[in-house]
């Protein structure tokens, strides 16, 4: 029996659905974290402890382990985790991303230099050291713009500035969790940098594909509908498929492709962010890795596959799984965290999921945790999932769900 090794964070969102996914194809799994688990000694063939920081080390370990449980492909699931699957798949052989290129795409100024050198759309940029003065770089600037860390996902510390006392600002927010010591520890250099980009406006959407051999397979491509201008940038609702003219869907196929391209991405999946405006589409971010959170559960294709059946069974070389959309529409909602906090309840849960067209409601944050919206936080309330005839009536129940919830912070 194949046997995947996922590579997968203790905190990830992802673990029970590729965990499904395995089972139902019927794959041998092991799961790769990066904290030692008290079962390892009981199930050494199904638990894996590796540094996904430190490369080299990581991919012996991981050959050690493969010598004695063959491991047929190697399954990362966000930015980090995709490097290290690159890198572990490298040493054993296996059909693979270059490491150098998943790098590129897991930091924001290396993938706007690659994006900016094959003349990909893109927004300009400069990149600036953490402890220069804020109010020379905000002198250098182009308002309106954005400020941003480079490693950080999940829209974590990205601010639009409109003049040079907002800019400044904006830097010395985005230093306080640049500082913090777990993100300083996992960013390494890049936790002294602020990126500095041209705003694009526009409307923005989300593409998730495959790549085979450098070709990409689109497997969805969704309306953000909420407008994304700022101050921050917290995304709340996805749609699919996507009510674009067909043109300028197209386009955005066209765009994502040249930009996993320039970043020498061949092998795996791709997500990529686009904004669309009356000058074209821009690449706002490509990661190789699928769409983050719960949102998978949007997507299901031919006869209920899931996005993580999808990937498993392409790293795996397997060509059986219907890779075409079912046709209905669904949405997603990412509920927003209104307020920081600790969360005592969240109501209307029961009531959100009786509407017409809500699939589930799923809270993820635990009643008695702290949470921390936007730009500090970067963790959602959870998620609201919807399926109906037309993207309109998707987005429609997911909004209407969201209005049954009220939820009580203390």
């Amino acid at each position: 029996m194949a046997r995947v090794l996922l590579l997968l964070p203790t905190t990830s969102y992802r673990i029970p659905d590729f965990l499904a996914a395995a089972a139902k194809l019927g794959v041998d799994v092991t799961v790769a974290s990066e904290q030692a688990s008290t079962m390892e000694g009981t199930n050494p063939a199904g638990l894996l402890t590796l540094d996904f920081g430190d490369l080299g080390t990581s991919a012996e370990r991981a050959a050690a382990f493969a010598r004695d449980h063959p491991v047929a492909a190697v399954v990362g699931v966000d930015e980090r985790t995709a490097v290290a699957a690159a890198a572990i798949s490298e040493r054993l052989g296996l059909p693979h991303d270059p490491v150098p290129a998943v790098a590129a795409a897991g930091n924001k100024a290396f993938m706007r230099e690659s994006l900016s050198r094959a003349g990909v759309p893109s927004p300009p940029y400069r990149l600036f050291a953490l402890d220069a003065d804020p109010r020379a770089a905000a002198a250098a600037a182009r308002f309106p713009c954005v400020l941003k860390p480079t490693f950080l996902a999940a829209s974590r510390g990205v601010i639009r500035a409109n003049d040079p006392r907002e800019f400044v600002e904006a830097w010395e927010r985005i230093a306080r969790i640049l500082e913090a010591p777990d993100v300083a520890e996992r960013g390494g250099a890049a936790s002294r940098e602020i990126l500095v980009e041209d705003f694009v406006p526009g409307l923005e959407v989300a593409l998730e594909g495959l790549l085979t051999r450098g070709e990409l397979k689109v497997l969805a491509l969704f309306d953000k509908p909420d407008p994304l201008d700022g101050p921050f940038f917290e995304e709340t609702i996805y749609v699919t498929p996507s009510r674009l003219p067909g043109d300028i869907q197209e386009r955005c196929a066209e765009v994502a492709a040249s930009g996993a391209r320039a970043l020498g991405l061949k092998h795996g999946p791709v997500h990529a962010e686009m904004r669309v405006n009356e000058g074209g589409v821009w690449i706002v971010e490509i990661a190789a890795r699928s769409i983050g959170g719960l949102c998978s559960r949007t997507l299901r294709f031919g006869t209920g596959v899931s996005l993580e059946e999808l990937i498993l069974t392409h790293a795996l070389g397997i060509q059986t799984r219907p890779d075409e959309r079912e046709s209905s529409a669904a949405g997603v909602m990412m509920i927003p965290i209104p307020a920081e906090g600790v969360l005592e309840e969240v109501r209307g849960v029961a009531s959100a999921r009786a509407i017409p067209g809500i699939v589930e409601v799923t809270i993820s944050a635990h009643a008695g945790g702290r949470i921390v919206p936007l730009p500090e936080g970067d963790r959602y309330l959870g998620f609201i999932f919807s399926r109906a005839d037309t993207p309109a009536r998707a987005e429609a129940a997911l909004r209407e769900a969201h209005a049954r919830l009220e939820v009580l912070i203390v």
